[in-house]
C-alpha cells in the first residue's frame, strides 16, 4: 500500500507492542511529547504477542491512528492458525515458550479484532526527500524473516532489490540497528512491549528527521522507558509466560534460540543509541 507522509519529518518508527498496554501508552505519549501526529508515526506490526493485554493494546493502537502493517502475529491470529509462524524448531524453548503465549493471545481476541487484523496492509511505502522508502516487517518476501545487525550485507541487499526501495524500515527481530547497505538504509527501529536482551528493561522506537542541507536524513535508536513493572505484574497475573514477565524486569531474554553469534554473545550488554545520516 502507497502512502503519503504529510509534511517532511520527524517519522516516528516502532515495533512489537506486544500486548504490552504500558509501552503503547508510553509510545504514544512520547509522540505527542515530541507533536509528532499520528500520520507521521509508523508500526512494523506484531501488535499482540507475549503480554497480558491483547484487545486493550488493538484498542489503542486503533483508536491513535497511527500507520501499522501486519506482523507475522496478526498474519496467524487473523487466520486462527495455531502458531505465531516464527518457525522455530520443535521443541526449541522458543518454541515452548511460544506455544504458551500465543496459545492465550489466540484464544483472548476479538473477533472484531481478527478482522481488523486481516485488512491490515502487508507492507507500505512512501516517498520521502526524494527517496522510496518501504515498511516491512521481517523480510520482504517471507514476513516472519529474521533479519540481524550481524546477518549479511548481501542478503540485506537482495532484500532491498526485492523491496525496489531506498530504504526499508523493518521489525520483528527485537533488536534495533541502524546501517548502510551501499549508498542505501536497512532501518529498524526496535520493539517498545519487550527489551532488546541488553540488561536494561527499556523498549525502543526510531526517528527519521530531515537535515537542513542537501536533502539529507537523520536516522535515530532512542530508548523507550515506561511502565514495565506494571507489565511484568499483569503478566504473571495471566499465568501463561512467566519466562517473558521476568525478561520484562531484567532485561534478559529467556530464550536466545533464534539469535546469530554476535546478538547472542552481546546478551546483557547494553545497547547505546545510535544515529546513522543518509546525505
Amino acid at each position: 500500500m502507497n502512502i503519503t507522509i504529510p509534511g517532511t519529518c520527524p517519522i516516528l518508527c516502532f515495533g512489537g507492542p506486544y500486548s504490552s498496554l504500558q509501552a503503547t501508552e508510553a509510545i504514544r505519549r512520547e509522540a505527542q511529547r515530541l507533536d509528532i501526529p499520528p500520520d507521521r508515526v509508523i508500526c512494523t506490526g506484531d501488535i499482540v504477542a507475549y503480554c497480558a493485554n491483547p484487545n486493550e493494546t488493538v484498542d489503542l493502537i486503533r483508536e491513535w491512528g497511527c500507520h501499522v502493517i501486519k506482523g507475522n502475529c496478526e498474519e496467524q491470529l487473523a487466520q486462527r492458525a495455531g502458531d505465531c509462524g516464527c518457525g522455530f524448531g520443535e521443541g526449541t524453548v522458543c518454541d515452548l515458550l511460544s506455544n504458551s503465549w500465543y496459545a492465550f493471545a489466540d484464544r483472548s481476541v476479538r473477533d472484531d479484532v481478527r478482522a481488523w487484523m486481516a485488512e491490515l496492509p502487508t507492507t507500505l511505502t512512501f516517498d520521502i526527500a526524494g527517496r522510496r522508502a518501504r515498511v516491512i516487517h521481517g523480510g520482504v518476501r517471507v514476513n516472519s524473516r529474521f533479519i540481524f545487525a550481524s546477518t549479511p550485507a548481501a542478503e540485506k541487499v537482495s532484500e532491498l532489490n526485492a523491496a525496489g526501495a531506498d530504504l526499508v524500515i523493518a521489525g520483528h527481530c527485537g533488536i534495533p540497528f541502524v546501517q548502510h547497505v551501499g549508498e542505501r538504509v536497512w532501518f529498524n527501529p526496535g520493539v517498545i512491549g519487550m527489551p532488546a536482551n541488553d540488561g536494561s528493561a527499556d523498549g525502543w522506537y526510531g526517528l527519521i528527521e530531515g537535515t537542513c542541507d542537501n536533502g539529507g536524513l537523520r536516522f535515530s535508536l532512542t530508548r523507550l522507558g515506561y511502565d514495565s513493572f506494571g507489565a511484568a505484574t499483569a503478566l504473571r497475573q495471566s499465568g501463561h509466560a512467566n519466562g517473558y514477565a521476568e525478561a520484562l524486569l531484567t532485561g534478559r531474554w529467556p530464550s536466545l534460540d533464534v539469535l546469530p553469534d554476535k546478538e547472542r554473545a552481546a546478551t546483557g550488554h547494553r545497547l547505546a543509541a545510535e544515529r546513522l545520516l543518509l546525505t
